[in-house]
């Protein structure tokens, strides 16, 4: 038999298998701004509703478009200092070739920038809820396009891109518990420490308007994670998303599970509130670590995040700081959670050989995970303060008091959630004064 002749490496085709998942996936992930909108629209009062509706929707607007001008550019470009990217031949999309492959992958390029454009439209939607009731809809529009821009975007080359700064540190952030959670629970703090709380505050009763509304949310949210999750692998040819599919089921059934087996021991009940929320802590402590762990530790990320997310959301009363939802207790702390856990339980058989503490592999890579932790929430938090703070001192972020207590919907938006005409006859035509008979009643909806 003649002797075997070494080839070099042939170089990646295009996959047909790979690129639909993919472009599936992608749809997935931007079904999850829209459930969020449900997600957060239910958790407000009655005449906050549109306007939390609204604060998510207009991210798929305004950040697609800034997405295809320059943002997959200082995301995924040529590095310049492991702080940015660029490349002009991205500029508008211009210069890409249709079969064009990205880099190491067997997907067009328009498939993986499509993907990473959904990511970069949910972030800033995720900050929402931390403001809801109080912020102009003109100011909330231009804080995101300022805000993605200059937190986003570099954020994102840090994580993810070649040459970033925690990328080539080592930090394992499998679909954004950086990227993502952490730097939308930064900002979201960072924002509310400029404008304040809300009218009423630890005062007047501010429940949900409609708990079924917030279960539709977080179960589009849980059903387009998978995904967020299992597509960051871009294709799985080797099963690690797959691996990240299964895991994302786990920690999101075992958050669910730590949640409200904290609320009955606590508070005595089982809520829906509560179900929905354990459910997208379990999903947010998973989205870094969920490739890197076995679905056992999997078990373990959810179980902890569920926990000690629902001990987190009861911070603001004691801190005295207004997350209108939850999103620090929720993403930020879910977020750190999750990227500090891989330090710890990273089995070293999943997306890399690296081994967290609990299987041989010392303090290493919880170092790095630090790192990233600390560095994406100090700059996040910091930048986004100052933003908010020029835009309050500038076109003013914070609706006047009068229409924060009327209701943020008419006074933005110029329309109500719900039409009563119909339910007790008399009542005027949607968007109109309500009759002086409806105030009583209207007053005890909202509250």
């Amino acid at each position: 038999m003649a002797p075997a002749i070494t080839l070099a490496a042939e170089a990646p085709t295009l996959s047909a298998a790979n690129t639909g998942f993919m472009l599936i996936c992608s749809a997935l992930v931007m079904l999850m701004t829209p459930g969020l909108a449900f997600f957060y629209g239910g958790m407000v009062r009655v005449k906050s509703t549109l306007n939390m509706l609204m604060m998510s929707f207009i991210s798929l607007g305004i950040v697609t478009v800034l997405w295809v001008l320059y943002g997959f550019s200082m995301a995924f470009g040529t590095d310049s200092g492991g702080l940015v990217g660029w490349n002009s031949d991205w500029v508008g999309l211009s210069g890409i070739g249709l079969t064009e492959l990205w880099d190491g992958t067997t997907i067009p390029l328009f498939v993986f920038l499509v993907f990473q454009m959904m990511f970069a439209v949910l972030t800033p939607a995720l900050i929402s809820g931390a403001l809801a009731d109080r912020v102009k809809f003109t100011a909330w529009a231009l804080f995101i396009a300022l805000w993605a821009t200059v937190v986003y975007f570099p954020v994102a080359h840090w994580v993810w891109g070649s040459g970033g700064w925690a990328f080539e540190l080592g930090v394992i952030d499998f679909a954004g518990g950086t990227a993502v959670h952490i730097n939308a629970g930064a900002a979201a703090l960072g924002v509310i420490l400029v404008i304040g709380k809300r009218i009423g505050f630890k005062k007047d009763p501010m429940r949900p308007h409609s708990l079924p509304l917030v279960m539709l949310g977080a179960a589009l949210l849980w059903f387009g994670w998978f995904g967020f999750n299992a597509g960051s692998w871009l294709g799985n040819d080797d099963g690690v998303g797959a691996l990240m599919f299964v895991n994302t089921q786990i920690a999101t059934a075992a958050a669910v599970l730590g949640w409200l087996a904290y609320e009955k021991i606590r508070h005595g009940a089982f809520t829906t509130l509560g179900a929905a929320s354990g459910a997208v802590a379990g999903l947010v402590a998973i989205t870094p670590a969920g490739g890197a762990v076995t679905p056992l530790g999997a078990i373990a990320v959810g179980a902890v995040s569920g926990v000690l997310c629902a001990m987190a959301v009861g911070l603001k009363y004691k801190f005295g700081y207004d997350d209108s939802l939850d999103v620090i207790g929720v993403h930020l702390v879910g977020g750190v959670i999750g990227s500090l856990l891989v330090g710890l339980l990273a089995s070293g058989k999943g997306q890399s050989d690296v081994e967290g503490l609990f299987y041989g592999g010392g303090l290493d890579q919880f170092w790095k995970q630090c790192a990233g932790v600390f560095g994406v929430l100090a700059y996040s938090l910091v930048v986004s303060a100052v933003l908010a703070l020029v835009l309050d001192k500038t076109i003013g972020m914070r609706v006047s008091e009068d229409d924060e207590v009327a209701g943020i919907d008419r006074a933005e938006h110029a329309e109500t959630a719900y039409d009563y005409s119909g339910a007790g006859g008399g009542a005027a035509l949607s968007g109109a004064a309500p009759a002086p008979a409806d105030r009583a009643e209207s007053k005890k909806v909202d509250a």
